[in-house]
């Protein structure tokens, strides 16, 4: 029986716990109460605890390990469309960063048992471990509709076990939630200090290594970066420094590199831009190659003169089409932003180079005579399709040449 259809949620802007005895003649002990006054009902997976965070939605279909670790989820509670979840379990090899950066998740069915020959752990243990909490049985497809119409909003999710949780209490928390606007959240990420990868990457199954050729020597600025991307760039032979976010050009430039790579990560980019566009802006101006990824890409927008905005509801998931303005090509995109490069403040010089199908929105930008680069969205995919880790290699080329 799926709970959201049995407790129906109160549609006002003041929760009342309408629902109250429905939620506790089903043993409901978890909710998802939106600053709206909208309550989902369920029950409670991983860790108890209530978390407050923006609500977003991601339509991928694989890859639930990999979108609850990568870093540019913080803050951020993830309600996923797809309803079976959990039925590749856990693994060593798919984290994104060693442990998860969202705040929760939101589910359709119950935690799926997992039935995949890499799975070493199930789904709800491994949350419980890293004390992420969760809530299944919600119509996510009502959800999704919900923030379509009326764009991400801030929510409490609560988990109580063995009894029926506050909704006032929670509603209460959801409308004191600040927001992600104005919120720097790279510096809760990025690494503390500089590091060295240069992993070999497992060939799975095989129990043999792929052994890269390390030509080039990359930085590449943490701002919340996938453990994936740096595996593409070293599988490309390039050996790779992270450094901290706060970093300054001098320092990077005091390390010698043949490029300098801006990575993703969460919050509102023109936060982060305070201390981040100086140092990209004399990095611009070094003529060394540069390439940035979604927060890297609006980082490199601001630091170009252009502007950013936050995004009714962002672009999240597996199946982004973009087109390649320049050969026309449509790429499906993995995606994960809710802010966005304002293409009408794209200054002279700055070349728009993608846009994305669904809302024209841009998505990405290349610099006139320098080398100089960024997308919006992943071409690392992980998950998602690969249709775009080209740019990889169109980054390597720029440093060759």
């Amino acid at each position: 029986m799926n709970v959201s259809h049995t407790a129906r949620s109160n549609q006002g802007n003041d929760p009342r716990e309408d629902d109250l005895s429905v939620a506790m003649a089903h043993g409901l002990d978890a909710a998802l109460v939106l600053d709206t006054g909208e309550v989902f009902w369920g029950r409670g997976a991983g860790a108890s605890s209530e978390v407050v965070g923006e609500v977003c939605i991601n339509t991928s279909m694989t890859g639930y390990q990999e979108v609850l670790t990568d870093p540019s989820y913080s803050g951020q509670l993830i309600a996923f469309t797809f309803p079976h979840i959990g039925n590749v379990g856990t693994n060593l090899e798919d984290s994104e960063a060693l442990a998860p950066a969202a705040l929760g998740c939101i589910l359709r069915e119950s935690i799926s048992e997992p039935a995949n020959w890499r799975a070493i752990q199930h789904f709800n243990t491994w949350l419980k471990s890293f004390g992420i909490t969760a809530i299944t049985g919600v119509d996510t497809r009502r959800l999704t509709n919900h923030i379509r119409n009326s764009g991400a909003p801030s929510g409490t999710l609560i988990f109580t076990p063995g009894s029926v949780p506050d909704i006032t209490y929670a509603h209460n928390k959801a409308l004191h939630f600040p927001g992600l606007e104005g919120m720097d959240l790279a510096k809760e990420v990025t690494c503390k200090e500089a590091y060295n990868f240069n992993e070999l990457e497992k060939n799975l199954g095989t129990g043999s290594f792929y052994e890269p050729n390390l030509k080039y020597h990359i930085v590449a600025v943490d701002f919340g970066v996938k453990r994936s991307i740096l595996d593409c760039l070293v599988q490309m032979g390039c050996k790779v420094t992270v450094v901290p976010a706060f970093i300054t050009a001098k320092e990077i430039l005091g390390i010698e590199p043949d490029g300098v790579f801006l990575s993703n990560g969460p919050g509102d980019p023109a936060a982060t831009g305070s201390y981040a566009v100086p140092m990209v802006q004399e990095i611009v101006q070094s003529g060394l190659p540069l390439f940035g990824i979604c927060l890297g890409h609006q980082i490199l927008s601001l630091a170009l003169g252009a502007k950013t905005r936050k995004m009714h509801i962002g672009h999240r998931g597996g199946n982004q089409p973009v087109k390649h303005i320049e050969s026309g090509k449509v790429e499906i995109t993995s995606q994960n932003h809710g802010f966005v490069v304002d293409r009408d403040t794209l200054p002279s010089g700055v070349i728009e180079s993608h846009i994305s199908l669904f809302d024209n929105s841009n998505e990405g930008i290349s610099v006139e005579g320098k080398p100089v680069f960024s997308v919006q969205y992943h071409p690392e995919a992980s998950p998602g399709p690969q249709d775009s880790r080209y740019l990889f290699k169109h980054f390597v080329d720029l440093i060759k040449d």
